[in-house]
């Protein structure tokens, strides 16, 4: 997805980012996206580990 940006376009998104929302709200934007991908994680290993006991189970 973003595998084209490169140095130049990360510099130029991280310095919106500090413009938009300034740099004491971004270690919180950070933390937030953090934890929603390790739920997101947590979900996706749940679910697939579930998957695996049904299939375990009709067999």
């Amino acid at each position: 997805m973003f595998s084209n940006i490169g140095i130049t376009g990360l510099l130029i998104l991280i310095v919106l980012a500090l413009i938009i929302f300034g740099p004491s709200k971004l270690p919180e934007l950070g933390r937030a996206v953090g934890k929603t991908v390790k739920e997101f994680k947590d979900s996706t290993r749940e679910i697939f580990s579930d998957d695996k006991k049904d299939d375990h189970r009709k067999e």
